[in-house]
């Protein structure tokens, strides 16, 4: 979280025309998140469990407010995902960006401190804060950087996400004075107020604003419309943090609520279940329809977000590590099919399907990505999508089965969509207004694409590698859920 701080205050002193310090800056921060980010990985004690490496400092302690951070195997997770997509992120910038380009990295690794905060923060008060400064940068990335239509989505995007926010934080206060009421010591700090026991009334009322406004940003039906056009309208490098990334912040809401609230989960899950058959399948003819193929791979993000809620709705073991998992593999793959159409779009300046045919011949390196992005998108065995979603169907199966069994047809949806983009963009015959594209060649271009790849597939063939220390994070949570059922 401090490396791409201090790169953002470093470049505050960069002269715009100094583009390649630029750069060096933007890929030495997050190269170092990313080296952190797997040190991390490795060093986290899985048998343990529980919070680790955490740091507290008092901030205002006459409202019990400190700077409190530490992480658990489903924080170590998503942080290291982010890493990922932020350093393959820059790259993809490094090419397709051409103007502002200083003040674009400054605004995209501030970005990606608010997420880092999130994922780590054990204070409310700093998760809210980090979690605004997350959603906050959306709107010059999108409004300066976007294309066709950007001023609606980022308008459009900005309003539901803080409406979003401020309902959520209705929910964080309640819990703040509560939690103070019941102790007599007023604090923001997670650990503590997850330790108390509240009402289970308290719980249901409670726990349903902090489901809708983190729930926002998942985004769960029926506030979902917001996220494909703010994916078809934000710069290559945006849709990834913003589908890899974002998008799991809602999710990782919902899950400390869960933890905080296990009582009022309890009650409001089987709701959540059904809400996500309306994400899998809205998302998934959504993508259908669209010739576009950033709005594909955005409805398709809201789809796919649909099996994340329906593992968390099981409150199982296999259910919800699946559904953990699945925000990991979800996050790499969708960053894999934003910087490839990004890619395309950058030479081409067309995105619809329907415009193009037989780029294969003309980009192989890029239709072979494209081809292995789909394929882990429709849940292909052999990379990351495949065990999480399984992990999902089985966890589903025991408590919901009619639930999974619908549920499963989305992937028929999913595949039907990526394979008829595959054939029509890659696999038909050649068109000559196509013959100035060039493939990606250059270690640049390249390392995005390879970084990704290896990476779905590395999980995908070993999966224990991070399901392992997520399920360190999940053991807890879920033996909690489980001591606070209701009848």
């Amino acid at each position: 979280m401090l490396s791409p701080l201090a790169a953002v205050l470093l470049l505050l002193f960069i002269d715009d025309a100094r583009v390649a310090v630029v750069r060096g800056i933007a890929i030495a921060s997050t190269s170092i998140s990313l080296g952190l980010s797997l040190y991390l990985l490795f060093i986290y004690d899985k048998v343990k469990g529980g919070f680790q490496f955490i740091e507290k400092i008092e901030w205002v302690s006459s409202l019990g407010i400190s700077y409190h951070l530490g992480v658990d195997g489903i924080s170590v997770a998503m942080v290291l995902l982010t890493s990922l997509v932020i350093f393959t992120g820059v790259f993809v910038s490094w090419v397709g960006i051409k103007h502002r380009i200083r003040e674009h990295y400054m605004f995209l690794l501030l970005l990606v401190a608010g997420v880092y905060g999130v994922f780590m923060s054990l204070d409310l008060v700093f998760f809210f804060l980090f979690y605004e400064l997350a959603v906050i940068p959306m709107y010059p990335l999108i409004g300066i950087w976007g294309s066709a239509n950007r001023e609606y989505a980022t308008m459009k995007l900005t309003l539901y996400l803080s409406l979003g926010a401020m309902i959520a934080l209705l929910g964080l206060l309640s819990l703040y004075f509560t939690a103070g009421a019941k102790t007599g010591v007023y604090t923001f700090d997670m650990l503590q107020i997850a330790s108390l026991s509240y009402e289970t009334g308290y719980q249901i009322k409670v726990f349903l604003p902090l489901l809708f406004g983190f729930g926002v940003l998942v985004p769960l039906a029926p506030f979902h419309s917001w996220s494909p056009t703010g994916h078809a309208a934000a710069p290559s490098a945006v849709s990834m943090l913003h589908a890899g990334v974002l998008m799991k912040l809602g999710a990782y809401g919902i899950i400390r609520a869960m933890w905080i609230l296990p009582e009022g989960a309890q009650y409001w899950m089987p709701w959540v279940a059904g809400l996500s058959l309306i994400n899998i399948f809205y998302g998934g003819m959504g993508a259908m329809s669209r010739r576009d193929m950033k709005f594909m791979i955005g409805y398709s993000s809201s789809s796919h977000m649909g099996y994340v809620l329906l593992g968390l709705a099981t409150v199982n073991y296999i259910g919800v590590n699946g559904a953990v998992l699945l925000m990991f593999a979800h996050g790499v793959m969708t960053a894999l099919a934003f910087s490839l159409i990004g890619f395309v779009y950058d030479q081409a300046h067309t995105r619809m399907i329907y415009d193009f045919s037989g780029l294969a011949k003309k980009v192989p390196f890029v239709a072979v990505a494209f081809a292995i992005m789909g394929f882990a998108s429709s849940g292909l065995p052999g990379l990351a999508n495949f065990v999480a979603e399984l992990m999902v169907f089985v966890g589903a199966f025991k408590e919901y089965p009619v639930h999974a069994i619908v549920a499963v047809f989305g992937i028929i949806i999913t595949a039907t969509y990526m394979l008829r983009c595959l054939r029509d963009v890659f696999f038909r015959e050649p068109m000559e207004k196509w013959d100035h594209l060039r493939d990606a060649t250059t270690f640049v271009e390249r390392l995005p694409f390879v970084i990704l790849i290896a990476v779905l597939l590395v999980v995908g063939f070993y999966p224990t590698v991070i399901v392992d220390v997520i399920n360190s994070g999940v053991v807890p949570l879920v033996n909690k859920l489980n001591a606070a059922k209701i009848g």
